[in-house]
């Protein structure tokens, strides 16, 4: 907090230490949890050029990723599924870890 906040006072400090890491293309999904405080989070960083260009940061959330764009094309196309449906290629777990029910999102990649 204080890196990101500048905010010296903070005695309390928090620990972001991922229990997974998964690629796709360029979106890295890191996720962890703190037990001690019933905090899970997962962060979806836009990668270019070695550079982290966006975060997104998703709290006490669970997350499902669904890509949007053909196996081997760089367009976002809709995929075409008989059940309608996007596919899942990655589900958050460790919110069951901080032992409370979370809302869920849905990020397309």
């Amino acid at each position: 907090m204080r890196t990101l906040t500048g905010d010296s006072t903070a005695v309390d400090t928090f620990r972001f230490v991922p229990q997974s890491l998964v690629s796709f293309g360029p979106t890295v999904i890191v996720e962890g949890c703190d037990t001690s405080r019933a905090i899970s989070w997962v962060h979806a960083l836009t990668v270019a050029d070695g550079i982290i260009t966006q975060v997104r940061e998703y709290f006490n959330t669970s997350l499902t990723v669904t890509r949007f764009a053909e196996k081997d094309s760089e367009e976002i196309v809709p995929s075409t599924f008989d059940s309608g449906r996007f596919p899942c290629v990655w589900e958050s777990s460790v919110s069951d870890r901080v032992g409370k029910s979370v809302p869920g999102l849905v990020l397309a990649i």
